[in-house]
């Protein structure tokens, strides 16, 4: 049977290379990274070494070069295992394509580590100012010299410790409007960089995420990634479809997750007095097959995406804001529908249920939220400007 994201021979090894690393390492460090909210750096060592940092990483840089159905693939397999690591995953994939798109004066060097693992690259675009509103930085670009400066309070920066560059923005010198903005690289542990404490959140616990403030931060003419102004292009064209995929992609392995879980667990519990294992009791079993047709249909809407990303049209960008929109909502009632059809053995933990609920909560706030995106296919679908 082929794969629901239309994957070739070649395409398919990645996925599975990547499903044997999450059985292998991911799982064995899942709960605790959970519990102790830490990095999980076996696990991205382990991808490393594997050479899937680089999977989308372009061929002349020593990557892979990957289309986005691969992608979604990977994430797919790492997110059933351990959410923190396919969270850090997906935003070191989504930057690199960023770096890739753009000129920064050291691209070849940034791509040729990032394929290796050597160089983590994250995002760095909400502001406390700005909120969710990811797209109209808060913060300005002032000249100094042959380049600039910029102070900024960057919100829940992914991989924050750790990364050894942010893809950041911020409106060109000179704006007049948030649009006009620019994307540029703050190199982790550089003057003027603070990690403002541990993240200690609901879900993803271990995905590192913190604020950032940038003080004073000066920035080379030769760490600008777009041309000034051309930030929010960037960030909508080349950012978001990526993100996009990566983050629906690990909304459908919590899902898949969930229904194997479910599945074993409706199948080994059972009632002593009747002899009836919880798989002889109609309404368990309604509860898991409603979660496999919500989690099938949400991953064939994303495999046709993929493909239209490939050979794009006018209908390309609502479909992707589709994808998310319909994964979001998956993985919020798929884990409900686990938690409810593992009752007591979710809730103590017996199971990784309970995770998984948490886990998937983490898109509905994550931007562009839920709100954002139903506004965005609302303007889209009647003809409006996106902004």
């Amino acid at each position: 049977m082929g794969h629901i994201y239309g994957l070739n021979a070649q395409q398919q090894k990645f996925a599975d290379k990547a499903a044997s690393i999450a059985k292998k390492v991911l799982a064995k460090h899942a709960a605790d990274v959970d519990a102790n909210s830490r990095y999980p750096k076996e696990s991205i060592d382990a991808l490393s070494a594997a050479g899937l940092m680089g999977l989308c990483v372009p061929a002349e840089f020593g990557g892979a070069a990957q289309p986005p159905r691969t992608f979604a693939a990977v994430v797919e397999e790492l997110a059933q295992e351990c959410a923190s690591t396919a969270m850090i995953y997906v935003m070191h994939v989504t930057a690199a394509q960023q770096i890739a798109a753009g000129n920064p004066a050291d691209k070849a060097a940034i791509l040729k580590d990032a394929a290796t693992g050597k160089h983590i690259t994250t995002l760095a675009f909400s502001e406390k100012g700005s909120r969710s509103n990811f797209w109209a930085p808060s913060s300005s670009l002032v000249a100094n010299g042959d380049g600039f400066k910029t102070d900024a309070t960057k919100s829940w920066v992914t991989t924050a410790h750790h990364a050894a560059s942010y893809v950041s923005s911020a409106r060109m010198p000179g704006a007049e409007s948030p649009l006009a903005s620019t994307l540029y690289l703050v190199r982790n542990k550089a003057a003027g960089v603070s990690i403002q404490g541990d993240f200690k959140g609901v879900g993803l616990r271990g995905n590192d995420s913190s604020p950032v403030e940038l003080k004073g931060y000066q920035i080379p003419k030769g760490d600008v990634i777009t041309e000034q102004g051309k930030g929010a292009d960037g960030m909508l064209q080349v950012v978001l479809p990526w993100f996009v995929v990566g983050t629906s992609a690990m909304s459908h392995g919590l899902c898949l997750k969930a229904i194997a879980a479910t599945s074993g667990h409706l199948q080994a519990a059972g009632i002593d007095f009747t002899s009836q294992k919880l798989r002889d009791l109609p309404n368990l079993r309604a509860r898991l097959a409603d979660m496999a047709v919500a989690t099938d249909r949400s991953r064939a809407l994303l495999g046709y995406t993929v493909g239209e990303m490939e050979a794009p049209n006018e209908m390309t960008p609502l479909r992707v804001l589709q994808s998310r929109r319909c994964a979001i909502d998956t993985a919020i009632n798929v884990t409900d529908l686990a938690m409810k059809a593992c009752g007591g053995a979710a809730f103590s933990k017996h199971l990784p249920v309970e995770r998984l609920f948490r886990d998937a909560r983490a898109g509905w706030v994550m931007a562009p939220t839920v709100d954002h995106l139903d506004d965005f296919m609302g303007k889209a679908l009647t003809g409006l400007p996106l902004f």
